[in-house]
């Protein structure tokens, strides 16, 4: 049996599980998949020793994905891109780093939503770690123009500056953002989970796709942007199963089906 799991602090929390159970029937394939708590400062032992247990590859979550990318012997182009690990499969002894948060995005806004992303004009609001993880993928898509948008300006600009090799960034602070329509509004920032609105304007998100990274029935972030006439609105939840599927397809090279999983995650839990 293979031996997998995610390695965070908190961790109980974790959907992953099963996530990669219900993939692994879809294929008939017998694996274990397991939260693994780990003191914030060692998760290198904690690594090491899930290995040695006889793992073949794990998960990450907060706060350890700049201590994977570290760990990593070799790493993917979207790892580097991120500086950031959320998947580790280990082959040949050699520890590999990937990063699946940002095609994890693009597949739901592409599959899921049947959003195009080329040529469109899309604000990221956030630029910590969530916002690297999803820069690149976006970026490779062509849209028109990423707006990057932080409460600390200076944090975006350098953001900007760095990615702007990919594709038209512009980095500003939140104060700047103006009041008219964009095609895309996605929230990166960790205002959903301390359950506060950011203070955005007015006409923002009219006739727009506003998506919060953070997934729950409906975040402050998605009940604004409904009330801001917002086209669409949608939570994390898609892209977290779409990650978890490209990390399967990483360990294990299939590619399993991602909607069924999707729907029976908002029936079964109340998120």
């Amino acid at each position: 049996m293979r031996k997998f799991g995610v390695i965070g602090n908190p961790v109980d929390h974790s959907l992953s599980p099963m996530i990669h159970h219900e993939f692994a029937k879809e294929f008939d394939i017998e694996l274990s998949y397991e939260k693994i708590l780990s003191p914030v400062d060692a998760f290198n032992l904690t690594a090491e020793k899930f290995m040695s247990a006889g793992s073949s590859g794990f998960n990450i979550t907060l706060p350890f994905k700049i201590n994977a990318y570290n760990f990593a012997d070799d790493l993917t182009d979207e790892a580097k891109a991120a500086g950031a690990v959320n998947t580790i499969k280990i082959d040949n002894n050699i520890i590999f780093g990937e990063n699946t948060d940002g095609k994890g995005l693009v597949n739901d806004l592409e599959r899921n939503l049947e959003q195009t992303l080329r040529n469109k004009e899309i604000l990221i609001i956030g630029a910590g770690g969530a916002t690297r993880g999803i820069l690149k993928p976006i970026l490779d898509k062509k849209p028109e123009k990423i707006l990057l948008a932080n409460r600390t300006k200076e944090k975006s600009l350098r953001l900007a500056n760095e990615f702007s090799e990919y594709g038209k960034v512009c980095g500003f602070g939140i104060d700047q953002i103006k009041s008219k329509p964009v095609d895309i509004v996605i929230n990166a920032t960790s205002s959903s989970i301390d359950g506060t609105m950011l203070n955005l304007p007015k006409g923002l998100c009219e006739g727009a796709l506003c998506y919060d990274l953070m997934y729950g029935s409906e975040t402050p972030f998605m009940k604004w942007a409904l009330k801001d006439s917002a086209l669409i609105i949608s939570d994390g939840l898609g892209m977290l199963v779409e990650q978890a599927a490209l990390s399967f397809e990483f360990w294990l090279g299939k590619k399993p089906s991602t909607r069924p999983v999707i729907n029976l995650i908002r029936e079964r839990v109340d998120l």
